[in-house]
């Protein structure tokens, strides 16, 4: 079995931090989530950040973002997405989605394994997400279980 990445939104880090026990992520809170299997939250959408923000990925990966939970040594983790991302994924609409997509899909983190409309998908997925956490004025977090 795989690391399991699940984005979902909540209201606060305390909200969030409140996941990391709980054995179906924070679905299993009844919290809006989204599974991205294999889509880790560091590499590849500080990826998918420059890309849709034009922002230089080593500009993003510099950002010190500490989890707001962490269990196991580190088996276990919630970590906070950046502010950028979610407001660029609320932005983006899907002709823009299905665009960044395309060069998201020929990373080396995908290993040529990836088709760019399945990418879509995800990614239309994780913007809905991130508008309906936008509206509410939530945040949007990973739970990471290794």
């Amino acid at each position: 079995m795989g690391v399991l990445f699940d984005y979902f939104a909540a209201p606060d880090n305390d909200a969030a931090a409140a996941t990391i026990d709980l054995a179906g992520g924070p679905a299993e809170a009844s919290l809006p989530t989204v599974q991205l299997k294999g889509v880790d939250p560091f590499v590849q959408l500080g990826t998918l950040e420059s890309l849709l923000t034009g922002v230089d990925y080593d500009t993003i990966i510099e950002r010190d973002i500490a989890p707001v939970a962490m269990a196991g040594d580190g088996v276990r983790l919630v970590v906070p997405l950046t502010e950028e991302l979610p407001a660029a994924l609320s932005d983006a609409d899907e002709a823009r989605l299905r665009e960044v997509a395309e060069p998201w899909s020929r990373t080396e983190e995908f290993d040529g394994e990836a088709d760019p409309a399945d990418l879509a998908a995800l990614l239309t997925g994780l913007a809905e997400l991130a508008r309906n956490a936008k509206t509410r004025g939530d945040r949007l977090y990973c739970w990471v279980c290794v």
